[in-house]
């Protein structure tokens, strides 16, 4: 069997330039929370800014934000922030763990509390060993679990080792 290639396709940029769909694709798959900034928002007092992050974050901005252990292993990325529309806060972050480009691509719902954010190197740290992440409860983009079943978060959030907010609703 031949080996796979990556179609390269180009496009014509404003300048006029030439840039192929694969390294906007890996351009796009590298970058952090900060390069994400399309506001301004983590211009921070730091860094010569006014604007509110890291304490509030934009959702989008996070979306493929890679996530490490604390053993400095790769876990993968954030795919998805998952809210909860009754109490307005974030329940998950959907890490996808696998394979380049979707093959063999597994996601696992991971409790918003179990992440922590490392703004030193612009990533999200998950305390949990690469091998037990193998075996951790997930699924795959075709059979995506009810989330606001109350037994499948109760054990999520057992795994991860988090105790869940109680429950409330938004006034």
């Amino acid at each position: 069997m031949a080996p796979c290639h990556i179609c390269q396709v180009a496009s014509v940029t404003k300048d006029d330039t030439l840039v192929t769909y694969q390294d906007k694709f890996m351009k796009d798959i590298s970058m952090n929370y900060v390069e994400r900034d399309t506001y301004g928002m983590y211009n921070t007092p730091t860094s010569g800014g006014s604007g509110p992050g890291p304490e509030l974050m934009g959702a989008d901005t996070l979306n493929g934000n890679d996530v490490y252990n604390q053993k400095d292993e790769d876990l993968g990325d954030i795919k998805e922030i998952m809210l909860n529309m009754h109490t307005g806060r974030i329940s998950y972050a959907v890490l996808s763990f696998g394979e380049f480009l979707s093959l063999g691509e597994k996601l696992f719902a991971v409790p918003w509390a179990a992440l922590k954010l490392d703004t030193v190197n612009k990533r999200f740290v998950l305390n949990v060993d690469k091998d037990s992440l193998k075996s951790a409860p997930g699924f795959d983009k075709d059979n995506w679990p009810n989330m606001a079943d109350t037994v499948w978060a109760e054990g999520i959030n057992s795994f991860y080792g988090i105790k869940p907010y109680i429950d409330e609703t938004r006034v």
